[in-house]
Protein backbone atom coordinates (compact mmCIF):
# COMPACT_ATOMS: atom_id res chain seq x y z
CA UNK A 1 0.00 0.00 0.00
CA UNK A 2 1.21 3.68 -1.01
CA UNK A 3 0.41 6.14 1.14
CA UNK A 4 0.04 9.96 0.04
CA UNK A 5 -0.59 12.97 1.84
CA UNK A 6 -1.17 16.98 1.03
CA UNK A 7 -0.70 19.42 3.07
CA UNK A 8 -1.34 23.29 2.63
CA UNK A 9 1.11 23.97 5.56
CA UNK A 10 0.44 27.71 5.25
CA UNK A 11 4.52 28.49 5.93
CA UNK A 12 6.40 25.12 6.12
CA UNK A 13 8.66 27.28 8.86
CA UNK A 14 5.86 28.28 11.03
CA UNK A 15 4.58 24.47 10.89
CA UNK A 16 8.15 23.39 12.01
CA UNK A 17 8.66 26.32 14.93
CA UNK A 18 5.46 24.69 16.51
CA UNK A 19 7.36 21.48 16.63
CA UNK A 20 4.93 20.19 14.72
CA UNK A 21 6.53 18.57 11.31
CA UNK A 22 8.55 15.98 12.88
CA UNK A 23 5.63 14.61 15.11
CA UNK A 24 3.47 14.16 11.94
CA UNK A 25 6.13 12.74 9.53
CA UNK A 26 6.92 10.25 12.21
CA UNK A 27 3.27 9.32 12.99
CA UNK A 28 1.91 9.31 9.43
CA UNK A 29 4.39 7.53 7.83
CA UNK A 30 3.42 9.14 4.28
CA UNK A 31 5.35 7.56 0.93
CA UNK A 32 4.53 10.79 -0.75
CA UNK A 33 3.79 14.37 0.93
CA UNK A 34 2.35 16.80 -1.13
CA UNK A 35 2.77 20.27 0.01
CA UNK A 36 1.47 23.78 -0.66
CA UNK A 37 2.01 27.11 0.51
CA UNK A 38 5.68 26.71 1.90
CA UNK A 39 6.32 30.64 1.93
CA UNK A 40 10.28 29.98 1.52
CA UNK A 41 12.85 28.98 -0.99
CA UNK A 42 14.63 25.79 -1.07
CA UNK A 43 17.81 26.81 0.74
CA UNK A 44 15.03 27.94 3.86
CA UNK A 45 13.69 24.37 3.94
CA UNK A 46 14.89 22.04 5.69
CA UNK A 47 12.49 19.04 6.31
CA UNK A 48 13.67 16.06 4.03
CA UNK A 49 14.05 13.46 7.02
CA UNK A 50 16.38 10.45 6.41
CA UNK A 51 14.85 7.89 3.34
CA UNK A 52 13.09 10.99 1.63
CA UNK A 53 13.74 12.72 -1.54
CA UNK A 54 12.49 16.56 -1.81
CA UNK A 55 11.52 18.87 -4.79
CA UNK A 56 10.49 22.45 -4.07
CA UNK A 57 9.31 24.74 -6.52
CA UNK A 58 8.64 28.04 -4.78
CA UNK A 59 7.54 31.69 -5.92
CA UNK A 60 9.94 34.13 -7.43
CA UNK A 61 8.60 36.70 -4.18
CA UNK A 62 9.55 35.52 -1.30
CA UNK A 63 7.22 33.96 1.49
CA UNK A 64 4.64 33.44 -0.42
CA UNK A 65 3.11 30.54 -2.28
CA UNK A 66 5.35 27.45 -3.54
CA UNK A 67 4.54 24.09 -3.37
CA UNK A 68 7.03 20.89 -2.47
CA UNK A 69 7.32 17.05 -2.73
CA UNK A 70 8.48 14.85 -0.75
CA UNK A 71 9.29 10.69 -1.28
CA UNK A 72 10.68 7.91 -0.15
CA UNK A 73 10.69 6.35 -3.41
CA UNK A 74 12.83 8.87 -6.20
CA UNK A 75 10.39 10.39 -9.00
CA UNK A 76 11.49 9.46 -12.60
CA UNK A 77 11.59 13.01 -13.21
CA UNK A 78 9.32 16.21 -11.77
CA UNK A 79 8.56 19.08 -13.77
CA UNK A 80 7.62 22.74 -12.14
CA UNK A 81 5.24 24.40 -14.11
CA UNK A 82 2.83 23.91 -16.88
CA UNK A 83 4.71 23.74 -19.98
CA UNK A 84 4.56 26.82 -22.29
CA UNK A 85 2.31 25.46 -24.81
CA UNK A 86 -0.30 25.41 -22.25
CA UNK A 87 0.22 28.98 -21.00
CA UNK A 88 0.21 30.19 -24.37
CA UNK A 89 -3.15 27.84 -25.42
CA UNK A 90 -5.58 29.05 -22.48
CA UNK A 91 -3.22 32.66 -22.15
CA UNK A 92 -2.36 31.48 -18.76
CA UNK A 93 0.02 34.49 -18.15
CA UNK A 94 -1.29 36.23 -14.89
CA UNK A 95 -3.62 39.30 -14.72
CA UNK A 96 -3.60 42.58 -12.43
CA UNK A 97 -2.18 40.83 -9.50
CA UNK A 98 0.95 39.27 -11.26
CA UNK A 99 1.73 35.72 -13.48
CA UNK A 100 0.97 32.85 -11.48
CA UNK A 101 3.53 30.63 -13.56
CA UNK A 102 6.08 32.86 -11.08
CA UNK A 103 4.69 31.55 -7.79
CA UNK A 104 5.38 28.13 -7.46
CA UNK A 105 1.97 26.78 -8.16
CA UNK A 106 1.98 23.05 -9.79
CA UNK A 107 4.82 20.43 -9.07
CA UNK A 108 4.42 17.30 -11.24
CA UNK A 109 6.17 14.00 -10.37
CA UNK A 110 6.84 11.00 -12.32
CA UNK A 111 6.45 7.20 -10.59
CA UNK A 112 6.85 4.08 -12.23
CA UNK A 113 3.17 3.48 -12.68
CA UNK A 114 1.38 6.88 -12.15
CA UNK A 115 2.10 10.93 -12.36
CA UNK A 116 1.78 12.70 -9.11
CA UNK A 117 0.60 16.66 -9.25
CA UNK A 118 0.33 19.28 -5.96
CA UNK A 119 -0.97 22.54 -7.01
CA UNK A 120 -2.29 25.66 -4.88
CA UNK A 121 -4.77 27.34 -6.87
CA UNK A 122 -4.56 30.61 -7.55
CA UNK A 123 -7.38 32.49 -4.59
CA UNK A 124 -10.44 34.54 -6.22
CA UNK A 125 -9.91 37.17 -4.12
CA UNK A 126 -12.80 38.80 -2.03
CA UNK A 127 -14.13 41.18 -4.68
CA UNK A 128 -13.94 38.20 -6.98
CA UNK A 129 -11.60 39.84 -9.57
CA UNK A 130 -9.47 36.71 -9.87
CA UNK A 131 -12.47 35.05 -11.21
CA UNK A 132 -11.52 35.95 -14.52
CA UNK A 133 -8.22 33.99 -14.19
CA UNK A 134 -9.82 31.13 -12.35
CA UNK A 135 -12.58 31.13 -15.02
CA UNK A 136 -10.99 31.10 -18.06
CA UNK A 137 -7.00 30.36 -18.11
CA UNK A 138 -6.07 28.74 -14.81
CA UNK A 139 -8.76 26.00 -14.34
CA UNK A 140 -8.84 24.95 -18.02
CA UNK A 141 -5.17 25.25 -18.32
CA UNK A 142 -4.96 23.18 -15.27
CA UNK A 143 -7.33 20.40 -16.62
CA UNK A 144 -5.64 20.67 -19.94
CA UNK A 145 -2.53 20.25 -18.04
CA UNK A 146 -2.96 16.87 -16.35
CA UNK A 147 -4.83 15.37 -19.53
CA UNK A 148 -1.98 16.17 -21.08
CA UNK A 149 0.14 13.53 -18.45
CA UNK A 150 -2.70 11.19 -18.19
CA UNK A 151 -2.00 10.34 -21.95
CA UNK A 152 1.37 8.90 -20.48
CA UNK A 153 0.28 7.40 -17.46
CA UNK A 154 -2.80 8.17 -14.64
CA UNK A 155 -2.49 10.80 -12.88
CA UNK A 156 -2.94 11.79 -8.69
CA UNK A 157 -3.62 15.41 -8.09
CA UNK A 158 -4.12 17.04 -4.74
CA UNK A 159 -4.06 20.21 -3.33
CA UNK A 160 -5.41 23.04 -2.20
CA UNK A 161 -7.87 23.80 -5.18
CA UNK A 162 -9.77 26.76 -3.39
CA UNK A 163 -12.64 25.73 -3.81
CA UNK A 164 -15.95 23.84 -1.92
CA UNK A 165 -17.56 21.82 -5.03
CA UNK A 166 -20.68 21.32 -3.77
CA UNK A 167 -23.18 22.49 -0.47
CA UNK A 168 -22.19 19.49 1.18
CA UNK A 169 -18.28 21.15 1.13
CA UNK A 170 -18.80 23.74 3.48
CA UNK A 171 -21.19 24.45 6.62
CA UNK A 172 -22.96 27.59 5.73
CA UNK A 173 -23.58 26.94 1.82
CA UNK A 174 -26.40 29.39 1.71
CA UNK A 175 -24.37 32.47 3.70
CA UNK A 176 -21.40 31.88 1.02
CA UNK A 177 -23.08 31.81 -2.48
CA UNK A 178 -21.58 33.57 -4.90
CA UNK A 179 -18.75 34.45 -2.71
CA UNK A 180 -14.97 33.56 -2.95
CA UNK A 181 -14.63 29.47 -3.00
CA UNK A 182 -17.89 29.40 -3.67
CA UNK A 183 -18.96 30.76 -6.84
CA UNK A 184 -20.33 29.19 -9.81
CA UNK A 185 -17.65 29.56 -11.93
CA UNK A 186 -14.88 27.86 -9.50
CA UNK A 187 -17.54 25.54 -8.81
CA UNK A 188 -17.60 24.92 -12.72
CA UNK A 189 -14.11 24.37 -12.84
CA UNK A 190 -14.20 20.98 -10.73
CA UNK A 191 -17.10 20.49 -11.91
CA UNK A 192 -14.81 19.86 -15.40
CA UNK A 193 -12.16 17.69 -13.76
CA UNK A 194 -15.48 15.21 -13.02
CA UNK A 195 -16.54 15.20 -16.05
CA UNK A 196 -12.94 14.77 -17.71
CA UNK A 197 -12.60 11.20 -15.57
CA UNK A 198 -11.34 12.59 -12.88
CA UNK A 199 -12.66 11.08 -9.53
CA UNK A 200 -12.71 13.00 -5.92
CA UNK A 201 -11.68 10.07 -3.49
CA UNK A 202 -12.99 11.22 -0.37
CA UNK A 203 -16.06 10.82 -1.85
CA UNK A 204 -15.94 7.60 -3.04
CA UNK A 205 -16.44 6.85 1.07
CA UNK A 206 -18.00 9.35 2.50
CA UNK A 207 -20.86 11.29 1.60
CA UNK A 208 -22.77 14.50 3.50
CA UNK A 209 -20.94 17.23 4.86
CA UNK A 210 -19.54 17.96 8.02
CA UNK A 211 -16.32 16.96 6.25
CA UNK A 212 -13.69 19.72 6.17
CA UNK A 213 -10.10 20.64 5.39
CA UNK A 214 -9.83 24.47 6.28
CA UNK A 215 -11.30 26.81 8.87
CA UNK A 216 -11.16 30.22 9.32
CA UNK A 217 -8.84 31.82 12.71
CA UNK A 218 -12.24 33.70 13.73
CA UNK A 219 -14.78 33.14 16.68
CA UNK A 220 -12.97 29.40 16.95
CA UNK A 221 -14.04 27.95 13.80
CA UNK A 222 -11.98 25.08 14.02
CA UNK A 223 -13.42 23.93 17.54
CA UNK A 224 -16.74 24.31 16.41
CA UNK A 225 -16.04 22.58 12.82
CA UNK A 226 -17.26 25.18 10.77
CA UNK A 227 -15.33 24.78 7.90
CA UNK A 228 -14.59 24.54 4.00
CA UNK A 229 -13.54 21.12 2.05
CA UNK A 230 -11.04 23.00 -0.54
CA UNK A 231 -8.24 20.44 -0.21
CA UNK A 232 -8.83 17.42 -2.81
CA UNK A 233 -7.17 13.58 -3.92
CA UNK A 234 -8.30 13.69 -7.46
CA UNK A 235 -7.39 10.10 -9.46
CA UNK A 236 -7.77 9.19 -13.04
CA UNK A 237 -11.13 7.02 -13.20
CA UNK A 238 -8.71 4.05 -14.24
CA UNK A 239 -7.47 4.45 -10.81
CA UNK A 240 -10.22 4.08 -8.94
CA UNK A 241 -9.40 0.64 -8.29
CA UNK A 242 -6.23 0.67 -6.40
CA UNK A 243 -8.19 3.76 -4.08
CA UNK A 244 -8.57 1.79 -0.79
CA UNK A 245 -9.09 4.57 1.24
CA UNK A 246 -9.62 8.54 1.33
CA UNK A 247 -9.19 10.82 4.29
CA UNK A 248 -9.21 14.44 6.07
CA UNK A 249 -6.69 14.41 9.56
CA UNK A 250 -8.59 17.36 10.84
CA UNK A 251 -6.82 16.24 14.27
CA UNK A 252 -3.55 17.29 12.73
CA UNK A 253 -2.52 20.28 13.79
CA UNK A 254 -0.21 23.02 12.57
CA UNK A 255 -1.86 25.42 9.70
CA UNK A 256 -5.34 26.40 9.09
CA UNK A 257 -5.66 23.69 7.06
CA UNK A 258 -5.59 20.17 8.06
CA UNK A 259 -3.56 17.25 6.09
CA UNK A 260 -5.80 14.86 3.35
CA UNK A 261 -4.68 11.10 1.78
CA UNK A 262 -5.21 8.67 -0.33
CA UNK A 263 -3.94 4.85 0.30
CA UNK A 264 -3.16 3.66 -3.14
CA UNK A 265 -2.88 -0.29 -3.90
CA UNK A 266 0.14 -0.15 -6.70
Amino acid sequence: MLKIYSWNVNGIRAVQKKGLWDPFLAKEQPDIICLQETKAQPEQIDIAHDGYSAFYYSADKPGYSGTALLSKVAPLQVINGFPQHIIDEYDASGDIYGDPNKEGRVLAAEFEKFWVVTVYTPNAKEDLSRIPLRHKQWDPAFLAYCKELEKTKPVVFCGDLNVAHTEDDLANPKSNKGKKGFTLEERGGFDAFLASGFVDTFRMFKQGNGFYTWWSHFAKSRERNVGWRIDYFLVSDSLMPNVKAAAIHANIMGSDHCPVSVTLDV
